[in-house]
């Protein structure tokens, strides 16, 4: 069902890019194809914006209709109604669907990611103020450090009878929740008895820090600046810090809908791996802020988009700011590929947090949430770089790793994870029995639960 389009043959780089864009697909039909897609208001959706805004995908006979949402949850349902064919989705969501968790567990897939980066740990200035009394802050430390901080305020805080402090993720089955968890962890901090986690969108998160109740979240760009520029936030720590290389957003799409409309599919891949590579460009990072800007896609402001996007991030209102190298990627690094190990790994954090059990079954199940077939099938005789393998260990030591592609091999950057653990996609119960700190519950079981 899956053909590729003939797309002509290009020089690779060894990046996973290439230089240049390829030239427009010729004999398209007309009329366009209408295909309506879901999002939420964050700089990760740049993808879908530059298909729409910059041609991509009307040269493939598609016309784009971006629909803005306000919460992950509205995307997920609005797609199993039909009212989406395709959406701009956390990267957990496919695999928590084809596991049949949450409250309306409509099957789903992704043939292609949306690019990595841009999350951060943002929290309240009066929390970070008691960091600082209490750990001695002074505002040059790590990620790491800066959770160590918070533990010790934690347990001040229980010592002395008081609350414990309240953070907002945006969706259960999410990069931020696991990422969130992640960090905490690796400071010593129990998410599911030290703090109290609850859900709030993203757009709306920065209110609530600001009404005092959240004490932090994690979300992606721009709200974690804008939190910052409102002088009511301090970053803490970036998904850059936590694992540079996890998934972040992918292409969430309806099986009723590619079942009906293959061919408009691989046309959309086609346009979105174009505009995915003009968005790595830095030369159009400033069209592309612009763009982002619209209130109808992000809004918050074009200059705090450029600063996002060109990596200049604003850590607290004091003006204190940092410098993050590939802060987002769009194209290079195979960030558009969507990995099967990743989904492991996203299944890994479920079992960890005591949201699904551990057995083959669900291992195979996961593995249909993301389609690496269907990307390598569209794009194996375009400019891109395609990898001939779906699976590789993840978080491995710093360095870079080969990987074959359709082109010859490509050249990885490895990114270890924050506590220094690679994760081997074959050995999912050794890496997960391995953490000092998770779900009590039983995770190991021959049938897995049926809802979270």
């Amino acid at each position: 069902m899956w053909e590729s389009q003939a797309f002509g043959s290009h020089s690779l780089d060894q990046t996973g890019s290439s230089e240049g864009t390829p030239a427009p697909t010729a004999g398209r039909p007309s009329p366009e194809r209408l295909v309506r897609v879901g999002f939420i208001p964050l700089v990760d959706m740049a993808v879908l914006v530059a298909a729409a805004e910059q041609g991509f995908a009307r040269r493939e006979g598609i016309r784009l209709e971006l629909i803005r949402d306000v919460s992950w949850s509205n995307i997920r349902d609005r797609l199993a109604f039909q009212q989406f064919d395709v959406a701009h989705m956390l990267s957990p969501m496919p695999v928590a669907s084809q596991l049949g968790l949450g409250s309306n567990p409509y099957r789903c897939f992704t043939p292609f990611a949306l690019g990595r980066g841009g999350n951060a740990v943002t929290l309240s200035l009066a929390l970070y103020h008691e960091m600082q009394a209490v750990a001695g802050l002074d505002g040059s430390e790590n990620a790491l450090a800066n959770a160590m901080a918070l533990k010790a305020v934690i347990e001040r805080r229980r010592r002395n009878g008081r609350k414990s402090v309240v953070f907002a993720m945006t969706y259960p089955f999410s990069s931020h929740n696991y990422e969130f968890r992640f960090w905490l962890a690796a400071g010593g901090i129990d998410p599911d008895r030290d703090v109290t986690m609850t859900v709030v969108p993203p757009p709306l998160t920065v209110d609530a820090m600001s009404a005092n109740a959240i004490d932090g979240f994690c979300v992606n760009a721009p709200w974690n600046m804008i939190a910052v520029e409102k002088g009511v936030g301090r970053i803490v720590a970036t998904k850059t810090d936590i694992w540079p290389s996890a998934p972040e957003k992918v292409l969430g799409v309806s099986p009723i809908w590619a079942e009906k409309n293959p061919e408009i599919l691989s046309r959309l891949i086609v346009a979105l791996d174009a505009a995915a590579r003009w968005c790595d460009d830095p030369g159009n990072h400033s069209s592309l802020a612009d763009m982002l800007a619209d209130p109808a896609y992000v809004g918050g402001g074009s200059d705090t988009i450029l600063r996002v996007l060109q990596g200049e991030i604003s850590v607290d209102p004091d003006g204190r700011t940092r410098r993050i190298e590939n802060y987002m990627m769009f194209h290079g690094q195979t960030a558009n590929f969507p990995w099967i190990s990743q989904a492991l790994w996203i299944y890994s954090q479920m079992v960890r947090w005591g949201q699904v059990y551990y057995n083959e079954a669900c291992i195979a199940q996961v593995e249909t949430a993301y389609r690496p077939d269907i990307y390598r099938r569209v794009l194996e005789g375009s400019a891109t770089a395609v990898p001939t393998i779906d699976i590789k260990i993840e978080g491995a030591e710093p360095g870079s790793i080969t990987v074959p592609s359709n082109g010859g091999d490509i050249v990885l950057d490895q990114h270890p994870l924050i506590d220094q653990r690679a994760f081997d996609p074959s050995d999912i119960p050794a890496y997960v029995d391995g953490f000092s700190i998770a779900s009590k519950s039983p995770r190991w079981q021959q049938n897995m639960q049926s809802d979270a």
